[in-house]
């Protein structure tokens, strides 16, 4: 009875976060549009953990009948999953589908490109799949229907879309003088297959893969964030040269090492500050707030 007596605060929480998590995937079920529900950021975000909740904390059985079993390291997946879903939008602005895009239109090729990057984009949730695009702003566009309403629905920060359109339109005014500096169509497209055919390969999504890449160009590459606006004004031809030219060697040199290493060693490499203040936490010497509390209360 004293061993009982003990475990009830577990018991009181797991019941509470169990019927939490219960009430919260059914009134998703209810009030999100199917759109939203059924988006790998919604499900990433969402789902998976409302699942963990109400199966492996609440431990209610037969709300997802016909779903395989949780993996074993679930905690670990999802703290990582979450991190890459939402970098992937706050370094939206370094990662190859938005500077892939934006070279495939100035460069002639965006009908037969921007629709297959429109499909990763959609397939996360970031654009309606029934929607056609085949141009940065049809793009732009749909990231502004959607974009709100994804961050409602799964607490991430919404798209800079107005800096989106800024920089775009920025860069469109100047594409004349860019034009003799720009990459090839070849160039990109050939680029973009090999981030498909790599994104393949490591069985990972498209934006997975294109957002350890920006959080690669953030660190590595100077302006990383800011270069299609500084492609733009004095020196348009000669800084757009420089601009694109770095960035797409630096997108094709992350794709060898990736393919060299794999998928989950290099994304590893990005999060390692942040992995190595989180182990840090678990350290002796580090002193917790409760920890303090209990010396002073001695």
């Amino acid at each position: 009875m004293k061993g009982y007596f003990f475990s009830i605060p577990e018991r009181l929480v797991r019941a509470v976060l169990g019927l939490s998590a219960g009430a919260a995937r059914e009134v998703g079920e209810v009030a999100l549009p199917d759109a939203v529900r059924q988006s790998q950021l919604y499900k990433n975000l969402v789902d998976a953990t409302l699942r963990f909740l109400i199966e492996n904390v609440g431990g209610a059985e037969g709300v997802y009948d016909g779903s395989g079993p949780l993996p074993d390291d679930f905690v670990a997946r999802r703290t990582a999953g979450n991190a890459v879903e939402l970098l992937g939008i706050v370094a939206f602005r370094a990662s190859p589908v938005w500077v892939l895009a934006a070279l495939a239109d100035l460069c002639g090729v965006g009908r037969q490109l921007i629709p297959e990057i429109a499909g990763a984009l959609a397939d996360q949730g970031l654009l309606d799949r029934d929607a056609q695009f085949t141009s940065v702003d049809e793009l732009l566009d749909g990231l502004q229907r959607t974009s709100t309403r994804m961050a409602s629905a799964v607490n991430a920060p919404p798209l800079d879309i107005a800096g989106l359109r800024t920089e775009w339109n920025a860069l469109r005014n100047d594409a004349r003088a860019l034009t003799p500096a720009l990459p090839t169509g070849a160039s990109v497209a050939g680029l973009w297959t090999a981030l498909k055919d790599e994104s393949a390969r490591q069985r990972t999504s498209i934006f997975a893969t294109s957002t350890a890449m920006a959080m690669s160009t953030v660190r590595s590459v100077p302006g990383g964030l800011r270069w299609l606006t500084a492609s733009a004004g004095v020196g348009a031809a000669r800084t757009g040269q420089l601009a694109a030219g770095i960035l797409l060697d630096h997108y094709r040199k992350t794709l060898t090492e990736m393919r060299q290493v794999g998928y989950a060693a290099y994304a590893s490499r990005q999060f390692r500050p942040y992995l190595n203040a989180a182990a840090a936490q678990f350290s002796s010497d580090r002193q917790t707030l409760t920890e303090r509390v209990i010396d002073k209360c001695r």
